[in-house]
C-alpha cells in the first residue's frame, strides 16, 4: 500500500483528499504547516507528497526544496496560484507535477498513478523495464532507434535529444525552460517556439493522432511530458 503525505492548511480539502485516496487504498498522513510536512517526511519517508504552496509558517518552495534535499520521492503541487512563472519555479525546484485549485479529483489521482509508476533511484534490482511505447512505435534509447508497423523510423539527433529527455521522466511534467537549456544551451531558454516545432515532428512521427497526443503531452506555457 502506497503511502502519501497530503500537506494543507485547508482542514476541508484535507479531509476530502483523505477520503478519496482511502477509499483507493492508499495511506494517507496529513500535515497543515510545513515544518510538520518535513518533519513527518523526515521520520517515515512517504512514497509521494501533494503539497499545497501557500502553508502558514514556510513557503511552499522551501518545503521542497527540504524534502529534495534529502530524498527522491515525487511531489505534486497543488495549488491556487496559476501563473506560468509560479509553475515553473516548483517544477524547477524540484516539484514533478503541479495541478491548479480547483482540480478535477480523477485527474490528480491519474498523476498520482504516474509519479507512483516511475522507477525507484539507486541500482536495478529486477529485470530491465520494457522499452518505451508512444503509439504504435517501440523506442530503443540504447540502440537510438524507433520501430513502427511500417518499419524504423528516422529522427534528427535534435528530436533524438528532446525525446530521450521526455522518456527519462515518464509522467512528469518538464519545464519546457529546461529541455531548452540541455537541448540548445542556457542562451536558447526563451525560445519556446523551438520545442513547438520539435514536438509537432515527433507527434507527426510517432502519435496515432498527431491532432490528439496519447503520449507527448503539452503542459501550455509550462512544458511537456511523456506519458506512457
Amino acid at each position: 500500500m502506497s503511502e502519501i503525505l497530503v500537506v494543507d492548511d485547508e482542514p476541508a480539502l484535507l479531509r476530502t483528499l483523505r477520503i478519496n485516496l482511502s477509499a483507493r487504498q492508499y495511506a494517507v498522513r496529513t500535515a497543515a504547516t510545513g515544518g510538520e510536512a518535513l518533519d513527518r517526511a523526515a521520520h517515515t519517508a512517504p512514497d509521494a507528497v501533494l503539497l499545497d504552496l501557500g502553508l502558514p509558517d514556510l513557503d511552499g518552495m522551501e518545503v521542497i526544496r527540504g524534502l529534495r534535499s534529502r530524498s527522491a520521492v515525487p511531489i505534486i503541487v497543488l495549488s491556487g496560484r496559476s501563473g506560468a512563472a509560479d509553475k515553473v519555479t516548483a517544477l524547477d525546484a524540484g516539484a514533478d507535477d503541479y495541478l491548479t485549485k480547483p482540480f478535477l479529483m480523477e485527474e490528480l489521482l491519474a498523476r498520482l498513478r504516474a509519479v507512483l509508476r516511475r522507477p525507484p533511484t539507486g541500482p536495478p534490482t529486477g529485470p530491465p523495464p520494457p522499452p518505451p511505447v508512444i503509439g504504435d512505435h517501440t523506442v530503443d534509447l540504447v540502440a537510438t532507434t524507433v520501430t513502427g508497423p511500417d518499419g524504423p523510423v528516422r529522427l534528427t539527433p535534435t528530436e533524438w535529444r528532446i525525446l530521450a529527455l521526455l522518456l527519462a521522466h515518464p509522467g512528469r511534467l518538464v519545464p519546457g525552460r529546461q529541455i531548452l537549456r540541455e537541448v540548445w544551451g542556457p542562451a536558447q531558454e526563451q525560445r519556446g517556439n523551438y520545442l513547438r516545432v520539435y514536438l509537432a515532428g515527433l507527434r507527426r512521427k510517432l502519435e496515432r493522432d498527431p491532432a490528439r497526443p496519447r503520449h507527448l503531452i503539452t503542459e501550455p506555457g509550462i512544458g511537456y511530458r511523456y506519458e506512457p
